[in-house]
């Protein structure tokens, strides 16, 4: 089963930046869709917040287009996710998927990173 580690969440300013990272345990991020989810206090289920094909499409939710960017290294075998202009509302755990789709399910699931987002 593929591990997916990811970090680089923190405590920031509304206005401020974070760059966060997913390294899978086996060599996948060239060859599988990679995507960023988040889940915010109390809500029971995530939101697909980017994700980017083994092509290097991307896609965005609306609530972060134009201030978060989805990028991999496959040299490095990681997935980032820049986030810029941070609200509170951003406040959630972060976290990886790889390998599937949005309608179809991923097969490899991250525990995730907290960010927290202080007006």
């Amino acid at each position: 089963q593929v591990q997916l580690v990811e970090s680089g969440g923190g405590s920031v300013q509304a206005g401020g930046s974070l760059k966060l990272s997913c390294v899978p345990s086996t060599d996948i991020v060239s060859v599988c869709t990679m995507a960023w989810y988040r889940q915010a206090p109390g809500n029971e289920r995530g939101e697909l917040i980017s994700l980017i094909s083994i092509d290097g499409a991307t896609t965005y939710a609306d609530s972060v287009k134009g201030r978060f960017t989805i990028s991999r290294d496959n040299a490095k075998n990681t997935l980032y996710l820049q986030m810029n202009a941070l609200k509170s509302d951003d406040t959630a755990n972060y976290y990886c998927a790889s390998c599937g789709s949005p309608t179809g399910g991923f097969r490899d699931w991250g525990q995730g990173t907290q960010v927290t987002v202080s007006p």
